[in-house]
């Protein structure tokens, strides 16, 4: 039944479905539903969700051998605090204060409500819930519920939504943020346009608009944007939609790059190294196999220890390339695949030459924390897959699940990108430049440099924490009016016209998987871990011949390629932003620094005998203090910088505390 919320009208001469709501979350990972979750708890009901997919993205689909979730220590006698917490992640460099403190302060209710949900965060026979150091993580804050943890978390969110009754909008790909005046000057949101994924064909059913006061971005980091990629194939991202509408990206050089398979996309980090696996490539052919890495490491011992120490230092960091560190393993895989043309693979059959004397493995060679861990683990057996099996069997099945057998089949891998560290701007209740538009998870670009292990998935949860109580306290009002649409969505009309005129053009349709893949390679090789001030130059100048010619007279010959359509224009103008920022950072004097290097015929290679292109320069942490912020708007960007929030001071006076929370004062 049609009512006030529920409703159609004309837009462009096409008859789109109107759902009116107080908030809409776009994205149906673990940040969004929990969002969602949080928002109904407070006792929100003008809610929904909306989703390409409810059981598709990167929460559902993605993992690593032992996925990890940062809390605030739960266990033992070691000393920690919100505040030390907080430094930890503010240490990162190019972090604001306010944000690392609010995830801090919120780590330990956002994963006890997890716990309460049923993940499986394993705890002691006294209930003390254990946890490991990780990477960037002085004290043991590190905890895992399995290679699955992300998955497990969105399962039971989502499955909590269903018990609440909350909207959930399945199949409906969200195509244009819906932007007005704010009172007082700057933007609003105003809603999403979004496209009813089963009804393409409709010309009069295929649009659908939620008139909102709020919108929740939950969509995840800018996986489509590269080829080489350890992100499920179905995860693309949706920050076009963010910075179309007028919102600023923040430290979008800032990614992560990490070896991980290709055939079954999937992060190779922990044991899959620690069990000290033999690198090998091939020519294409598979012919002419041989173990690479000998003839970069002149001692056994520092290759084995690079490959061990691999699993805890997994992603690419620059200042490990150095004196035979675990990410010069990264930069001899780059070169044998980039470089020459090669194919690289880890064999868990067979140990790596250097490791075996006498045709068994001599753990004598190995450095004395590889050694001691094995022993620990009673792991010192005689293949990598019985050392594998032993320290994580786990491991073995997934990729047994997904038709790979470990014992049989060698494993492609790459060097791929695998989580962006940069996203959105946001303040410290998560909301961006656009007033009431809430961009959290992977898609908020809080991160900075180098985070903690795990981080994102607590940064994703208490994002959510951030975002409701602001929204209910501060932003109740009923959804936009038909009336509010037509006079001040500005923005409405031109994105479904923008669809319908491609689909009307005559002209030859465009080749949307060819531009896509232009995109994915253009990045995966200009601005993935390996960068340079030419080669931005070189791409940015692509990407805005590509985003032009996408903008403009775009054309397809079915209204299934629509969804397709608006995803390739959002990619072409994320990569346009991306390229922009990292070509002005690398301008400002910036090096490598976090997950990538960049080139400097001046600087130094990583060791004697690779190409002149990897020798580069670090950045030292120089610009740690500071955040790049980038701007789009009438197809041109502006970069500013600014000095990072910093943490802010103490303020733990009971009663100041209480008075300003009984009245509102604290959600301002």
């Amino acid at each position: 039944m049609l009512d006030e919320n529920s409703y159609f009208m004309a837009i462009e001469g096409v008859r789109v479905r109107i759902r009116r709501f107080n908030t809409v979350v776009v994205g149906s990972g673990a940040a969004g539903l929990n969002a969602a979750e949080c928002l109904w708890q407070g006792g929100e009901r003008r809610l929904a969700v909306i989703s390409e997919g409810l059981t598709l993205g990167t929460s559902r689909n993605t993992g690593s051998d032992k996925q990890t979730y940062y809390k605030l220590t739960a266990c033992g006698e070691e000393g920690d605090s919100v505040r030390r917490m907080a430094r930890a992640i503010f240490d990162g460099g190019a972090v604001d204060g306010d944000t690392a403190l609010a995830e801090a302060a919120l780590s330990s209710r956002c994963f006890f409500r997890l716990v309460e949900l049923g993940v499986p965060f394993p705890h002691n026979v006294h209930g003390e819930y254990v946890g490991y150091k990780t990477d960037h993580d002085p004290l043991r804050r590190g905890t895992s519920g399995g290679p699955l943890t992300s998955k497990y978390m969105q399962e039971r969110l989502l499955q909590a939504a269903r018990d609440q009754g909350i909207p959930l909008f399945d199949r409906t790909q969200a195509v244009e943020i819906l932007i007005g005046e704010a009172p007082g000057g700057g933007k609003r949101a105003l809603g999403v346009l979004a496209l009813d994924l089963e009804r393409l064909d409709d010309r009069d059913r295929r649009y659908v608009v939620f008139p909102a006061r709020n919108v929740i971005l939950a969509t995840g980091g800018e996986a489509g944007m590269y080829e080489a990629s350890v992100y499920p194939p179905e995860q693309v991202g949706s920050t076009g939609l963010a910075f179309r509408a007028g919102a600023r990206g923040k430290n979008l050089t800032e990614s992560q790059f990490g070896l991980a398979s290709v055939k079954f996309r999937w992060n190779l980090s922990g044991t899959y190294q620690q069990a000290l696996p033999r690198y090998l490539s091939s020519a294409p052919d598979g012919g002419d196999e041989r173990e690479f890495l000998d003839e970069f490491f002149p001692n056994p011992g520092q290759m084995l220890d690079a490959i061990f120490l691999k699993g805890y230092q997994w992603p690419f960091d620059p200042r490990k390339t150095a004196g035979f560190g675990s990410s010069l393993i990264d930069i001899l895989v780059y070169h044998e695949t980039v470089c020459r043309g090669r194919k690289v693979y880890l064999d868990y059959a067979r140990n790596p030459s250097r490791l075996e004397s006498g045709g068994r493995p001599d753990f004598s060679r190995l450095g004395p924390e590889a050694r001691e861990y094995l022993a620990n683990s009673e792991a010192c057996l005689d293949t990598p897959l019985d050392r594998l099996g032993k320290m994580n069997p786990a491991a073995i099945k997934l990729y047994l699940d997904h038709g790979i057998e470990l014992g049989r089949e060698w494993l492609e891998i790459a060097v791929a990108a695998q989580h962006n560290n940069g996203g959105v701007a946001g303040d410290r209740w998560w909301q961006s430049e656009i007033r009431r538009l809430f961009p959290i998870g992977e898609v908020n670009g809080s991160h900075g440099v180098y985070r903690p292990g795990g981080a994102a998935l607590n940064a994703g949860q208490a994002g959510g924490l951030r975002a409701a109580p602001y929204i209910l306290h501060n932003c109740r009002e009923d959804a936009p009016t038909r009336e509010e649409l037509e006079k001040e969505a500005k923005n409405l009309a031109a994105a479904i016209a923008y669809g319908e005129a491609a689909l009307s053009r005559s002209e030859t349709p465009l080749d949307l998987p060819g531009e896509r893949q232009a995109i994915g390679r253009r990045m995966s090789r200009q601005a993935a871990h390996i960068r340079s001030a030419d080669g931005a130059a070189q791409a940015l100048a692509e990407a805005a011949e590509q985003l032009e010619r996408l903008e403009g007279a775009a054309a397809i010959s079915e209204p299934a390629q629509l969804g397709s359509l608006y995803q390739l224009r959002d990619l072409a103008l994320c990569q346009y932003v991306y390229l922009f920022a990292i070509q002005d950072y690398i301008g400002r004097g910036g090096g490598g620094r976090g997950s990538f290097m960049v080139r400097d015929p001046a600087g130094d290679k990583p060791v004697p005998g690779l190409p002149d292109l990897f020798a580069h320069r670090l950045d030292g942490g120089r610009l740690a203090g500071l955040i790049q912020e980038i701007a789009w708007s009438a197809g041109r960007c502006q970069a500013y910088w600014r000095p990072v929030r910093p943490l802010p001071p103490e303020a733990d006076w009971f009663e100041t505390v209480w008075r300003d929370y009984v009245s509102g004062e604290v959600f301002s």
